[in-house]
């Protein structure tokens, strides 16, 4: 696995990431190839390749957007409300259907520790330190987000009662 480095500091690369964002976005990840990304960005194929050196490194920038705009969601859901689960399972969950493609592309991977971890901290802050507890509900909320992205909830299901459920269980399980 490629470390996440910051995002790109140069102009080049920067439009580079954005269009990358974009064509996923807009077209989903079969859109994502380097020949479509460098005529989004008005460049040759060759000339793409000396900002990044092949697609994984672009698709390993997408991601490193992902959660730092995730933890940047759930740090502000923190600091409006510190220490609610449900200010933060519902930051997570708008950022998330937001970008359906962005956050499938990021949770479907092996994540870099530095950004995952300060991308949970608020909820492991919310759940006071209960690493255990905040793993479950880490996996409930990615699990939700999932089955409401691929569309697995069956015709009209209660989607928001179930996540009003989820998180009330995670609120009553606290010792």
């Amino acid at each position: 696995m490629t470390d996440l480095a910051a995002p790109p500091a140069t102009d080049r690369p920067r439009q580079i990431v954005t269009a990358a964002r974009t064509l996923l976005e807009q077209e989903g990840p079969e859109a994502l190839t380097m020949r479509r990304l460098a005529a989004r960005v008005g460049i040759t194929a060759p000339s793409l390749y000396k900002h990044f050196p092949d697609k994984s490194s672009v698709v390993n920038a997408l991601v490193d957007v992902m959660l730092r705009e995730t933890a940047e969601a759930l740090e502000a859901a923190e600091s409006d409300a510190p220490g609610s689960f449900p200010a933060l399972a519902a930051a997570y969950r708008t950022h998330a259907l937001a970008h359906p493609h962005l956050y499938r592309l990021t949770t479907g991977r092996r994540l870099p520790p530095d950004l995952e971890e300060r991308a949970a901290a608020p909820l492991f802050r919310a759940l006071v330190g209960d690493e255990a507890r905040a793993r479950a509900a880490w996996a409930f909320a990615h699990g939700m987000v999932t089955m409401e992205l691929n569309g697995r909830f069956p015709a009209g299901s209660d989607v928001p009662g179930a996540w009003a459920a989820g998180i009330a269980a995670f609120g009553a399980a606290r010792a």
